[in-house]
């Protein structure tokens, strides 16, 4: 036993250093590995585990797929297995970037919780109200999906650019072109009217701001989540007005008034017209709205510096004020906002 426990000692001490470096370093490769691995997975899981492990004690629905124009061939099957990843959440949800493995297309779905959204006989009405409305610069409606737990799954076109948040965040060349914001501000005000006017009842936004507003790859703007808060309950839809408060999209008189309306959009959207001028956070825009317009025109100036265009910056700069004044009965309408940006855009 001696002897053995000699020819031990002696072995462990022939080990160099740098093996067991070399050892310990295979040891942390392998771990690194494996964890990548599990993050992997857990990131594409499929939508049905994802949205299962976040339904709780929900009551029972019959289960349906209600499809739109665009989204005719697609299928249960299609959406709850194709693996998911999440690029947003919300107090009331969760948005996913999802291949739909049967053709290979990726989609937006919009999983909402059932404690925040009616029942599918509540809202199937207003859902195929809002999947109606078509517009090149709307994010449109492919299809419904209710789980036979509650959940809700809205399904959307992918749009490959991002966000305007993102465009405006990432400092892109583009976004300080002016013919750039001039294409952007009147796609998106395009798509407002197409919502306060195209229709026997106007279509209250509710939730414009710049991570509401999808760019496909030529930059044209497309905006989304239109109606959704006529589909929330009430508690949850106060909670998404209170968020889009606390980044600076809400109109003041919502501090009084519960419901959202074509002058609260028109705020919001001024908000965004702003956001675009002068790069900034609207937290800071909000800041800056009841100061002197100086300060305004030169963080604009600096933005677009050597444009060329002053005089079309200062229109649209006092277009966007007037968009967010302070009283509803003072903003534009979307009409006169259109015709002001095509004027100023010339």
């Amino acid at each position: 036993m001696a002897k053995h426990r000699h020819l031990i000692k002696l072995l462990l001490c022939s080990i160099s250093p740098i093996f067991l470096l070399l050892l310990l370093l295979l040891f942390f490769l392998l771990y690194r590995r494996l964890t990548h691995r599990n993050k992997h997975n857990h990131q594409a899981r499929s939508i049905e585990t994802a949205v299962y492990n976040t339904v709780y004690d929900s009551p029972d629905e019959t289960e349906d797929l209600i499809t739109f124009p665009g989204g005719e061939d697609l299928t249960a099957s299609d959406i709850l297995e194709a693996p998911g990843e999440v690029i947003g959440r919300s107090s009331y949800g969760t948005v996913y970037r999802a291949c739909l493995r049967r053709t290979g297309s990726t989609v937006l779905l919009r999983f909402v919780r059932p404690t925040c959204i009616g029942s599918a006989q509540d809202i199937v009405p207003v859902v195929k109200t809002l999947a109606s409305v078509t517009h090149g610069n709307l994010v449109p409606l492919k299809a419904l999906y209710v789980g036979p737990r509650g959940e809700k799954l809205f399904v959307h076109p992918f749009y490959a650019a991002g966000t305007l948040a993102q465009f405006l965040r990432d400092g892109v060349v583009e976004s300080q072109r002016w013919e750039i914001t001039c294409k952007l501000s009147l796609g998106i005000t395009k798509g407002l009217d197409c919502l306060h006017t195209g229709y026997s009842k106007p279509i209250i936004h509710g939730n414009i701001k710049t991570n509401n507003i999808l760019l496909d790859e030529n930059l044209e703007p497309r905006l989304s989540d239109f109606g959704l808060h006529l589909l929330l309950n009430p508690t949850a839809g106060q909670e998404m007005l209170e968020a889009s408060a606390l980044r600076g999209y809400k109109a003041p008189e919502l501090m009084k008034i519960k419901d959202a309306t074509k002058e609260t959009d028109v705020y919001s959207l001024g908000v965004v017209l702003l956001e675009m001028l002068t790069q900034r956070d609207p937290i800071k825009i909000l800041s800056l709205l009841h100061s002197k317009d100086l300060v305004f025109e030169r963080e604009i100036s600096e933005v677009f510096k050597g444009c060329g265009n002053g005089e079309g910056l200062l229109e649209f700069f006092r277009l966007a004020m007037d968009c967010c004044a302070p009283v509803p009965g003072l903003r534009p309408d979307v009409k006169s906002i259109l015709k002001r940006l095509e004027e100023i855009s010339r």
